[in-house]
């Protein structure tokens, strides 16, 4: 079996659980630096400790002629019964902020390698071919557009390769809380977050329980996503289209307008303007301050000075996307996606 990324994060994950619970014997971990990755021969020899025969090779997965080299290896050797591909890296940023570098950046190790892997082993009677996809391009997508677009790549493979006759199944995981891949990157903020959108972060133990169940589905894609059906059902942006079955029950705009203590049931729009002027603007940087104060998970608004640079507050693009979400669901404005970018801080946005 070939796990892609195995040296590292979710690869190495799953390759513990591939020896100890599947009882694979003959293991081949790629990463971009083999032994010399940070672990790398720490985990082959705890594999082969549990009576594993394990193979640590350096391999760039975004090089065409570097995958077919390392499948003819393989096959010429012993043969290849399975691959998982967990390669992947992440690198965040609004669509306007991305360039032909961090496009290919992210889609190289992801989609390019899927692709190389599928075209290497089309010939091959394989028993798996498992592509680690990402929720990130079906519900978590904002401020993720490369790792979005990579990750859809890997469930329409997929799709075809079953089409084709051939076996493949793509998992769109949400974030596991491993401490290694990409979720080590998650601050207490993007967890905080998260969890408010409806979508905790899975543990270990849930994460493996659920790949064992999408090896043994025989379908394309699954998703393997944990949701919280009531924190779904409080959110104040909008619910994506994929999770809204399972939360039928939504709060209007305007009830939630009320909470911030404008207390009307008119249109936000006429409340605003029946109030004198001063009024209304210590209404909207109250409503701006409340919803910057909540997407960075401060208990009040007060945290929030006026004029402090949302940079400085320790906004990123997600975090910019989700206020820019709220304020536009409460307000029923069209705020576009660069909002705190053009206007850096709350009183800014206010006016």
């Amino acid at each position: 079996m070939l796990v892609t990324g195995g040296t590292g994060g979710l690869g190495a994950v799953v390759a513990r659980y591939l020896v100890a619970e599947r009882g694979v014997r003959d293991l081949v971990l790629v990463s971009r630096r083999g032994l010399e990755a940070p672990g790398a021969a720490e985990l082959a020899g705890e594999l082969r400790e549990s009576g594993a025969g394990v193979r640590v090779l350096a391999c760039d997965v975004s090089d065409r002629g570097a995958v077919r080299a390392l499948v003819d290896s393989l096959v010429a050797d012993r043969g290849l019964l399975a691959v998982v591909h967990a390669a992947g890296v992440g690198d965040n940023g609004l669509v306007g902020a991305l360039s032909a570098e961090r496009l290919d950046g992210v889609l190289g190790p992801k989609a390019d390698a899927a692709w190389w892997l599928h075209e290497a082993t089309a010939g091959l009677e394989l028993a798996a071919f498992v592509l680690f996809s990402s929720a990130g391009g079906l519900v978590l997508t904002a401020g993720q557009g490369n790792y979005a677009a990579a990750n859809v790549f890997l469930d329409a493979l997929a799709a075809r390769r079953r089409a084709e006759g051939l076996v493949a199944t793509s998992m769109a995981y949400g974030f596991w809380d491993v401490g290694a891949g990409l979720g080590q990157y998650l601050s207490r903020v993007d967890r905080r977050r998260m969890a408010a959108q409806g979508l905790p972060v899975l543990s270990r133990d849930a994460g493996l329980a659920l790949f064992a169940r999408g090896l043994d589905r025989g379908e394309a894609t699954v998703v393997p996503l944990r949701v919280d059906t009531a924190a779904l059902r409080a959110r104040r942006d909008e619910v994506p289209a994929l999770l809204r079955a399972l939360a039928p029950v939504r709060r209007t705009a305007a009830a939630a307008l009320a909470d911030t203590g404008t207390g009307a049931d008119d249109a936000p729009a006429r409340r605003l303007a029946v109030l004198p002027e001063a009024e209304r603007h210590r209404t909207v940087l109250r409503l701006v301050r409340e919803q910057v104060a909540s997407v960075l998970g401060h208990g009040s608004a007060e945290a929030i000075g006026a004029d402090r640079a949302f940079q400085e507050l320790g906004f990123d693009s997600l975090a910019a996307t989700e206020l820019r979400n709220r304020l536009n669901t409460l307000t029923g404005l069209r705020l576009p996606a660069t909002l705190v970018f053009d206007h850096p801080n709350a009183l800014a946005v206010t006016e």
